[in-house]
């Protein structure tokens, strides 16, 4: 096996939309676990490389899991760890009587799910599908706590993980939360993040783009490996395992540093980079799907409907547009019909003025405030009650209010510092503004009031509050 270079440069690229970017190379010091011991090494000489910017792999462009499987040491590595069942399973699209689950095997098999008499039906992982398979069981009771099991090619694999709780139902009066995040490169000695995560019990984890950092626009085979890398995390398995996972892209996982993909599908890298973010979650949908491909979705927990958008795939500043007009007309469209009490929009990027960098990068640039203005119109000619924004990118934690001269006042929640070593300074003109070492956001929402409460809280990685700011639904409200 070649020998692992750990001390790349930094290098610079400009991709093909004009901006400068630099590599980030994989990071491995301080890793604990046993089988990222000996995976981690294997895995980045194999798509990665020796060189900063990930173009050395020896499986070229396209590679995958068929490439590895073609290895005699790789597939001792997977029967000396047991890792048939090789990422995953990870639990995603949870409503109050359905669920699926993702999973990754190392080869081609049968997979399936069983929580007690209910299944899942039986599906074979393929190479053309990087052996992922994604397996919906019906059935199920609202706000419910359910463990399960994954069946490989006829063995029962059971851990204390694996267990879940189904999303309420419209109008049911519930106390839940759900979590939230951006600037989670894979850092090992910061992995434990995940798993202190899980134990809180959130039902949802919210990833805002930045969930792994690639920085490879051209090869999907170094693309792939960082998500390999990241669902092999022990701590990261905890919490994918028993938390419904949807997932956004931002720059670092979709391209590179402050990259735009321009309007329509002309660049070539697009629909492959799209491939692989869909192969690697388990979210309810992918934009618009192959007709027009982004990571947007939204999905509802009970009375609170999300919004996840993509302000990267469709970003073209000479169109003034973060959604690109697909993605705009659906949550438009979504906004209006929503019946959600709150309504939380998500954003890779951040929304407030003065909230960093001159608006170079987020909402508030001059390109992208027009836009941005149409979605707050709209809630106020709408008249839609409950809304809030949250955001990532910046490497802090950071409560905004955004005035407006029609309506309530809209809060923005930011966290984007779940794993990252890389800090960003605080802003004195904002509500609340936080950098000290990692955490992450947590959404409470307490339904069964009259004037339901939402509370904002940054919890700190070892899974300490940091922050607590709560919001009854009437402070959001054009009564």
């Amino acid at each position: 096996m070649q020998k692992l270079i750990l001390n790349f440069a930094v290098v610079s690229v400009i991709l093909g939309t004009g901006s400068i970017a630099s590599a980030k190379e994989p990071l491995t010091a301080g890793e604990q676990s046993t089988v990222m011991k000996d995976l981690d090494p294997y895995l980045i000489n194999a798509f990665y490389g020796t060189d900063a910017k990930g173009q050395t792999g020896r499986f070229g462009a396209e590679g995958g899991m068929a490439d590895l499987l073609t290895e005699s040491e790789f597939v001792a590595l997977v029967k000396k760890h047991d890792l048939k069942l090789f990422n995953g399973p990870m639990l995603g699209d949870i409503k109050p009587t359905s669920a699926k689950f993702w999973v990754r095997t190392a080869g081609p098999t049968t997979v399936q799910i069983s929580i007690g008499e209910q299944r899942s039906e039986e599906v074979r992982t393929a190479a053309q599908d990087d052996f992922t398979a994604v397996m919906t069981v019906s059935g199920l009771k609202p706000f419910t706590d359910y463990a399960y099991s994954v069946n490989v090619a006829g063995k029962k694999i059971r851990r204390d993980t694996f267990q879940f709780r189904t999303a309420p139902a419209k109008g049911q009066k519930v106390e839940f939360h759900v979590t939230f995040g951006s600037g989670s490169r894979y850092v090992p000695p910061n992995e434990y993040a995940w798993s202190n995560m899980a134990k809180t019990r959130p039902l949802a984890y919210l990833g805002l783009g930045d969930n792994v950092y690639i920085d490879v626009v051209n090869k999907r085979g170094a693309q792939r490996m960082f998500y390999y890398r990241r669902c092999l995390s022990p701590a990261y398995r905890e919490l994918i395992g028993s938390v419904g996972m949807y997932a956004v892209w931002d720059d670092h996982d979709m391209a590179m540093n402050d990259s735009a993909g321009g309007a329509g599908m002309q660049a070539a890298w697009k629909m492959p980079n799209w491939t692989v973010f869909r192969q690697n979650w388990n979210n309810p949908g992918y934009g618009s799907g192959k007709e027009t491909p982004g990571t947007w979705h939204s999905f509802s927990l009970g009375d609170v409907d999300f919004f996840m958008t993509d302000g990267r795939f469709y970003r073209e500043k000479k169109d003034q547009t973060m959604l690109g007009p697909e993605q705009k007309r659906w949550l438009f469209e979504g906004l209006t019909a929503a019946k959600g009490r709150f309504k939380v929009i998500a954003s890779g990027t951040m929304w407030a003025d003065g909230a960093d960098k001159g608006g170079k990068d987020s909402w508030a640039g001059p390109w992208a405030r027009g836009e941005r203005d149409e979605i707050f119109d709209l809630i106020n000619d709408r008249k839609i009650n409950g809304v809030m924004l949250i955001s990532g990118d910046r490497h802090r934690s950071d409560i905004w209010k955004i005035d407006r001269p029609r309506g309530y006042p809209l809060y923005e929640f930011v966290s984007a510092k779940v794993t990252n070593q890389h800090t960003h300074q605080t802003f004195p003109n904002a509500v609340w503004s936080y950098n000290k070492g990692n955490f992450w956001g947590q959404l409470s929402f307490d339904l069964r009031p009259e004037d339901p409460v939402m509370t904002f809280k940054c919890v700190d990685i070892s899974g300490d509050v940091v922050k607590e700011f709560p919001l009854r639904l009437s402070h959001l409200s054009h009564q």
